[in-house]
């Protein structure tokens, strides 16, 4: 089988669905992901139904339909998610609309009951005049639990690959999470960005500011990042953060209050004059967001009601519709705390 492209092998691929022919490349990308992921062929065909219908859907319904079609792995397996975003119009009963038998389109309405009869876990956010955010992922065996943090990372448009990276990690008992944006874009940032998350999983259990330390010193060989790295303690009421660069962190607690976090200027890699750890009060139910400089502050809780309820990749998905950039990278990654 020929290699994936570079984008699909790494992190995923964006789709625009605008026309009923991109629906059926979301659904051929999804199978060749399927397929090099060695999924077995029942769940395969299983997940072309829920590619097919779901990027339908965004064609009959929606207004600038995105899907991004990517890997997840967990407890040594790997499936495939997609996540489909659209500006409009919204749902305003989401569980009348997702029930078999209603349509807008002058169909069966048969979509979403075919969706989640396939799917091992979906979640879905939608606000009237804003628009609709869905994951579906499918699995091959027995969905692993729900992840604690997850996020998407978009590249600047006419880019294949996205110089900013998420990742996150418990390591003795510590919940961590890292967002990198690489120098630049391309190859070379998206480089540097993969480097700081290959050695943010073999740092050894520290405070941010040792972790960050540690990345820098890894980073010299790459072009370098703006990164930042949270440390959750719940136990403990509090969140450690350092960073260097352009890195936004946000607490967001249940009252829809936030609260930003301090990142210290510098590139890692290169430039560092002083690494700081901060520490912040954490309430429970409390969401931590992080994101790069492809995206904006200008979202705003309050206009979304009910999102942080959700799962972390709705959440992020629904800040980079919103707020992200398409002269730049961007990428959000979000963790609950609960």
């Amino acid at each position: 089988m020929a290699s994936l492209p570079e984008g699909l092998a790494h992190g995923g691929v964006w789709l625009r669905v605008e026309e009923p022919g991109a629906a059926s490349a979301v659904r051929r990308t999804a199978e060749r992901l399927a397929a090099d992921l060695a999924m077995p062929e029942k769940r395969i065909a299983d997940l072309s139904i829920v590619a097919a219908e779901a990027s339908g859907n965004l064609v009959k319904h929606a207004v600038q339909g995105t899907v991004l079609v990517r890997a997840v792995r967990a407890d040594d397996q790997a499936g495939v998610e997609l996540v489909l975003v659209d500006s409009g119009p919204g749902m305003l009963d989401v569980q009348r609309s997702i029930g078999d038998g209603h349509s807008t389109a002058g169909t069966l309405g048969i979509g979403f009951g075919a969706i989640l009869r396939q799917a091992s876990r979906w979640d879905l956010h939608s606000v009237p005049g804003k628009g609709t955010v869905m994951t579906v992922q499918v699995w091959p065996g027995t969905a692993p639990e729900p992840a604690w943090a997850a996020g998407v990372t978009r590249p600047l448009t006419g880019e294949t690959v996205s110089g900013d990276a998420i990742a996150a990690r418990i390591v003795e008992g510590r919940r961590q999470i890292l967002v990198s944006d690489g120098l630049g874009h391309g190859g070379l940032a998206a480089a540097a960005s993969h480097e700081a998350v290959r050695a943010f999983g073999t740092a050894p259990a520290a405070p941010p500011a040792q972790v960050v330390e540690v990345l820098h010193n890894a980073l010299r060989h790459t072009r370098g990042a703006a990164l930042a790295v949270a440390d959750i303690d719940v136990a403990a009421g509090v969140v450690r953060y350092a960073g260097l660069g352009n890195i936004s962190g946000t607490l967001l607690a249940p009252d829809g209050s936030r609260r930003g976090m301090v990142s210290m200027p510098g590139i890692a890699g290169h430039q560092r004059r002083q690494i700081r750890e901060y520490d912040y009060p954490l309430a429970p139910d409390a969401v931590v967001l992080m994101h790069t400089d492809g995206v904006v502050d200008r979202w705003n809780p309050v206009d979304y009601p009910g999102l942080f309820s959700h799962t972390p990749e709705v959440i992020a998905a629904t800040v980079l519709r919103d707020a992200g950039t398409r002269r730049d990278d961007a990428g959000v990654l979000v963790a609950r705390v609960s």
